[in-house]
């Protein structure tokens, strides 16, 4: 009853929205979504979607996503990056990671290094044009990244750098802030004060990242935004958080929660 409700508000809520210029979020399940801006273009991040269990299977085929202009990474767990370097090789184009993580994708030969420009925590980039600005912001996670050797098939650990959550200001001043996979710390509160996030991508799923509680305190109590979308959950058992626990811990806040599934698409 609750998946139809949202779903209805979903539909509502869309409508005309891409004819009027307005920004289309499409959950890939996980942490994978393709943002479309109100000036047409693509942003694929976190893209897991060969191998997820919960992608579409329109879209287990990287053509599936249509053009792509920008892939950007939060951290080098194979959940969040696996299928990012097909995508920049396919679209010819860059690459945004934490430095450890870039670094090494380069080094590996994953990724040319032309298509892996480097910044760090508090960096902004506009390769999109000016109107679109890319802030990366502090997570509290780890960040690993498995590699089999082609050529022996063996399997080595390399570095992937700090994880980080990313704020996108689009050509309208609407900001989305993908929160990567994250703890709980107290410059979310800074974070929501200084870039004034309109809506927030949130791992509810526990064990690995906040749970629907904690997810719901932080939004509630520092970051604050009008929308929030959860993510990260349900993929497999021990991601339990569930997004009607997320829901009912928000109740009495500002923040209105979205709850999509993989497939859906929200217009802004």
């Amino acid at each position: 009853m609750l998946r139809t409700l949202f779903a209805l508000a979903l539909a509502a809520l869309t409508g005309t929205a891409l004819a009027q210029g307005k920004t289309e979020v499409l959950w890939l399940g996980q942490a994978a979504f393709r943002i479309t801006t109100p000036g047409g273009k693509v942003i694929v991040i976190d893209p897991w979607l060969k191998t997820n269990p919960k992608t579409p299977a329109g879209f287990k085929n990287l053509a599936g996503l249509g053009k792509v202009d920008l892939v950007l990474v939060t951290h080098g767990h194979a959940d969040h990056v696996t299928d990012a370097a097909e995508l920049v090789k396919m679209h010819k184009v860059r690459l945004y990671a934490p430095p450890g993580l870039s670094n090494t994708l380069v080094t590996l030969g994953e990724v040319p290094a032309d298509l892996a420009p480097g910044m760090n925590i508090s960096g902004i980039v506009t390769p999109l044009g000016p109107e679109i600005k890319f802030n990366m912001v502090s997570a509290n996670h780890s960040s690993e990244y498995r590699w089999k050797d082609p050529a022996t098939g063996v399997e080595r650990m390399y570095p992937g750098g700090s994880p980080v959550g990313w704020i996108i200001e689009l050509e309208n001043g609407f900001k989305i802030y993908h929160m990567g996979d994250t703890g709980l710390f107290g410059d979310m509160k800074m974070i929501g004060e200084m870039y004034k996030p309109d809506l927030v991508l949130v791992p509810i799923g526990g064990n690995f990242t906040i749970n629907p509680q904690q997810a719901a305190l932080a939004l509630r109590d520092m970051i604050k935004p009008r929308f929030a979308i959860p993510m990260h959950y349900g993929t497999y058992p021990i991601l339990a958080g569930k997004p009607e626990d997320f829901v009912k811990s928000l109740e009495g806040s500002t923040t209105r929660a979205i709850v999509m599934n993989p497939g859906d698409k929200v217009d802004f």
